[in-house]
């Protein structure tokens, strides 16, 4: 049997490398979105829940202890 699940497969559209754990998201361009606020909370990663764009902390950037 084929396993047509491909939802965990998916790589999202784009990923962005920051230097902060807490992101901001508007989707870019004029017809993005809602400007959303996202906190990795020491995951090192987030993904928008927008656009699926996904932010990764850059390699030997320090994780902040919030703002």
């Amino acid at each position: 049997m084929e396993n047509n699940d491909v939802s965990n497969s998916l790589e999202p559209p784009e990923t962005v490398e920051v230097d902060d754990e807490v992101v901001s998201c508007d989707g870019g361009g004029a017809l993005g979105h809602p400007r959303v606020w996202l906190n990795m909370e020491g995951k090192g990663q987030i993904d928008c829940p927008y656009c699926d764009r996904r932010f990764v902390l850059r390699p030997g950037a320090q994780a902040s202890a919030g703002h």
